[in-house]
């Protein structure tokens, strides 16, 4: 299976998923712990994948996203952004909307 088959199939098992530095109980960046607690405050219920013990993972979304940085924030399949845009759509209260339809 090629890399970005994976990435394909983690994204369709899934409806909410976090690529981040780390874990959520143990972050390796700020930006990491800081989405990982945004997707907490909002009950998200995700899967999260560690992009530092994946190198391929960690190369082959910044091909399949076109974005460079991590972490990157997906529901049902299509990229939402990094911390920054999570951090603005939760103060607006966008991002709450978004985890609950995902996971009705």
């Amino acid at each position: 299976m090629s890399i970005q088959d994976r990435i394909r199939q983690q994204l369709t098992t899934d409806k909410i998923v976090l690529y981040m530095k780390g874990t959520p109980q143990f972050p390796q960046c700020g930006f990491s712990a800081k989405a990982s607690q945004l997707l907490g405050a909002c009950g998200a219920k995700y899967a999260s994948y560690d992009v530092l013990s994946d190198p391929d993972i960690r190369q082959g979304l910044k091909e399949y996203s076109n974005w460079p940085t991590f972490p990157q924030l997906y529901i049902n399949g299509e990229l939402v952004g990094g911390c920054d845009i999570m951090t603005e759509l939760y103060q607006k209260g966008e991002l709450q909307k978004l985890v609950a339809k995902a996971m009705t």
